[in-house]
């Protein structure tokens, strides 16, 4: 393989250690990516079914823009990967990285009823790309979860298609989407939006009144 698809196989590696030592990323969950070259599309990325903790450069996939392997070793491919495609055509990103921490899959569920998240007045926005003060309104759209990635890729580029300001998304149940121009630019804003998602989600639990209901959580009406 190239020495771009060598040093961004172990920049994944790194990243994803990072983000398993944070609880991101437990057991086998969550995926990334990178762009190798665009054209034609081509993307390192991490296995299907391997600890993200162990997770070694040597593991990480060369895919094309079907999902398909083209490098020489094994490994099958996330399910998600059509996923990580459809963004990087959005969006232009050169990574998308997907977490499953406890705080997103709850606000994942607790708001899917809205149709998503908005995060307001935290100053860490201002770690988005584009955003310059506090006072932004971030809105992270929600999208149920589905078994059936082909449908579900589309729904993702539907959704990106509605909501261009948006620097994510959430899986209903399932986790966090977020990506970048750069592997630095994307782990950064995964770490924005879940130190985000963290606040907001332990101001619900220590906070009276705040989006109360029968099963703990609701409006603050």
């Amino acid at each position: 393989m190239s020495d771009s698809f060598s040093e961004l196989a172990s920049n994944l590696a790194s990243v994803a250690k990072s983000f398993h030592a944070r609880g991101w990323l437990l057991g086998t969950s969550g995926n990334l990516s990178a762009v190798v070259q665009r054209d034609p599309l081509q993307l390192a990325m991490s296995p299907s079914g391997i600890d993200k903790g162990e997770l070694t450069s040597e593991q990480v996939l060369a895919i094309d823009e079907n999902a398909r392997v083209v490098s020489q070793h094994g490994g099958k491919p996330s399910d998600e990967s059509l996923l990580h495609i459809r963004v990087v055509k959005e969006r232009g990103a050169g990574a998308v990285l997907h977490t499953h921490s406890v705080w997103n899959t709850i606000l994942s569920d607790l708001h899917a009823s809205e149709g998503g998240v908005t995060i307001e007045g935290y100053e860490m926005l201002k770690g988005l790309q584009g955003v310059r003060t506090h006072e932004h309104s971030e809105w992270l759209p929600i999208i149920d979860n589905s078994q059936d990635m082909p449908s579900l890729a589309e729904l993702v580029g539907k959704t990106l298609d509605e909501h261009k300001a948006a620097h994510g998304f959430l899986l209903r149940r399932h986790g966090l989407y977020s990506w970048g121009d750069t592997l630095a630019q994307a782990r950064r804003h995964i770490e924005i939006l879940e130190f985000l998602l963290e606040t907001m989600g332990r101001t619900y639990v220590i906070t009276p009144g705040v989006r109360r209901s029968k099963d703990g959580f609701g409006n603050n009406s």
